[in-house]
């Protein structure tokens, strides 16, 4: 089976597979641009933060913690722009499902990242204003959140589209 024939599924729209390929691409695009935002919002935050006064006062759990931040961030940001960098490659090389495919595989990916990022922002902050419970905290209930946000919901939407 061709790249094209995985991508060649009923949509209701009266469309080729290159056309439905672009498409796809398109909205990828717009998805990641999204996700790129509220990457440098949150890493530009933290960018910041050894520039404060009281940057110097966090214990070795805070550093910690903001040091993993940074690193996903930083790798998040790369993420978001790897589908980019993988169609600068494949350009003209009639490889749109496969750009399309890998796009759609690592904007999850870079999904996971976003949400990591915030659980980690949050705990940070949390930590850094209210202690280290209400870090903790304020971290496990943002993961569960975003767990049944980021996961539950689209897996039940999922079934409910397919009769499940």
């Amino acid at each position: 089976m061709s790249d094209v024939e995985d991508f060649t599924g009923k949509t209701g729209r009266n469309e080729t597979p290159e056309e439905q390929l672009d498409r796809n691409w398109a909205e990828l695009l717009q998805e990641l641009r999204v996700l790129q935002t509220g990457v440098q919002i949150l890493a530009g935050f933290l960018l910041t933060l050894p520039f404060q006064e009281r940057f110097e006062t966090l214990d070795d759990f805070q550093v910690g913690l903001y040091l993993v931040n940074v690193v996903v961030a930083s790798l998040t940001t790369a993420l978001i722009l790897l589908p980019v960098s993988v169609h600068r490659r494949l350009f003209r090389q009639r490889l749109k499902a496969t750009l399309v495919s890998s796009a759609d595989f690592i904007t999850k990916v870079a999904l996971g990242g976003v949400g990591m990022l915030s659980v980690g922002t949050a705990a940070l902050v949390f930590d850094v204003t209210l202690g280290r419970t209400a870090g903790l905290t304020a971290g496990g209930v943002l993961l569960a959140i975003l767990l049944l946000l980021l996961i539950a919901v689209p897996v039940r939407l999922n079934k409910r589209a397919s009769g499940g």
